[in-house]
């Protein structure tokens, strides 16, 4: 099958090098799972190019995909599809696990962007990581829906390296080392060869929270 075309960040500062967009590492990465072959287009999100907006996307928004002729913009949708057109392997997540963990990223850019260290922000996210470690408790593992990788795990996993690096970074935080089951969980998404041949580099990611962290 021809290559399927995908536009994703690139680096800033590096606009030539594979950017930190963690929602463009997760649609990279069920490309990769499913064994898809595609063809990266790097954007320079600080100097969008004219043809992303003319031709592709009125809001410049990556990540961008072409499928059946037309360019597609949502990591969710753009799974969803990919998920129809080539269910084989499948990662369809079971309805009951779709949204364990989906309140993890909001708290983790919550807390890495608080100036208030007395607000609370950092118990809200281990109280998500809490959630997600009980969750994890109770399956047979490693993953969110069990012995088997799905979409639900490939959306968390590009947010959980960025909370790794980006807090490591500037607020000197790492997980709570109670937290066997998460850590065990992340070091077997992390492990993976699909997500060492997608992930930005951790200076990447620490210089892309940078404008956030210090407005």
């Amino acid at each position: 099958m021809a290559a399927l075309e995908i536009c994703v960040k690139g680096a800033f500062g590096a606009p030539d090098v594979l950017g930190d967009c963690p929602f463009s590492q997760r649609v990279l990465l069920t490309l990769e799972e499913k064994k898809l072959p595609y063809k990266i287009h790097l954007v320079n999100v600080s100097d969008k190019p004219q043809w992303l907006f003319l031709d592709i996307s009125p809001e410049g928004k990556v990540p961008e995909m072409k499928l059946d002729g037309k360019w597609v913009a949502d990591s969710d949708v753009i799974v969803g599809i990919l998920e129809e057109k080539y269910p084989e392997p499948s990662l369809k997540t079971p309805p009951e696990f779709a949204s364990v963990g989906s309140k993890i990223f909001g708290s983790f850019v919550t807390f890495l962007t608080s100036k208030d260290p007395s607000d609370g922000s950092d118990k809200a996210l281990v109280n998500e990581l809490e959630a997600l470690e009980n969750h994890l408790k109770t399956r047979p593992g490693p993953f969110v829906a069990g012995e088997k990788l799905t979409a639900v795990d490939l959306s968390l996993a590009p947010k959980l390296y960025h909370l790794e690096m980006a807090l490591g970074h500037y607020k000197k935080w790492s997980v709570p080392e109670s937290l066997t089951n998460f850590r065990s969980y992340a070091n077997a998404l992390f492990s993976r060869e699909s997500f060492e041949k997608t992930k930005a580099k951790k200076e990447l990611v620490v210089a892309g929270w940078a404008s956030k962290v210090n407005k």
